[in-house]
């Protein structure tokens, strides 16, 4: 996607050789006409699918799902990092290990709204090593839904989890391939062509 390529590398930050910044428009501030269109991309990528719900994980998931699940026309579903008060029975939980956060959280999402039979897209802001989407994936399980697909915004290309979950058979679609970072340097991978193109 010609557009996020373009918003990360004049604002996106490689600052080591595994992270990249990007919260002045994906993870802290976000950009809402960038969200509309990854939304839209989404949407065309998996409009064969015949989804009934987007499921991500708060928060940074959480507007990119939505933008996908308003042009999908079915509801956002995001599994809550934290405990709630109101939010205590008919639990489905899965653990999941941030890379870039290093630490462990139980995710949590509610039985009454994700159930068996629902088809699921999955949407999240990063792929590193996966951790994320299989704790996505392992409460579908649970409940006996169907992943139709995963919809990433930047994935790296460079760690596991991409590969992973594509030789799982999932459906994975990247909307920016990050194909190596460096300190001050962003790489992505050329789609058409199948080698990197630094940029």
């Amino acid at each position: 996607m010609q557009l996020l390529k373009e918003k990360i590398l004049s604002e996106g930050q490689a600052l080591s050789e595994d992270i990249l910044k990007v919260d002045s428009f994906l993870n802290h501030q976000m950009d809402p006409l960038l969200m509309k269109e990854i939304g839209k991309e989404f949407a065309k990528r998996f409009e064969q699918k015949e989804i009934t719900k987007v499921l991500t994980i708060e928060s940074s998931g959480i507007g990119p799902g939505l933008m996908a699940a308003l042009v999908l026309e079915v509801p956002l579903i995001f599994a809550r990092k934290r405990k709630s008060l109101t939010l205590t029975n008919d639990l489905v939980t899965a653990s999941v290990h941030s890379f870039t956060k290093q630490e462990t959280n139980t995710i949590t999402v509610s039985n009454k709204y994700i159930e068996a039979g629902d088809k699921v897209l999955i949407i999240d802001d990063f792929l590193a090593v996966g951790q994320a989407a299989r704790g996505l994936v392992d409460i579908c399980s649970q409940v006996g839904a169907d992943v139709v697909g995963i919809g990433i915004v930047i994935e790296k290309a460079f760690q596991s989890g991409g590969k992973d979950l594509r030789e799982q058979g999932f459906h994975v679609e990247s909307l920016a391939k990050i194909a190596e970072l460096k300190f001050g340097e962003i790489t992505f991978v050329e789609e058409k062509e199948g080698a990197p193109i630094n940029v």
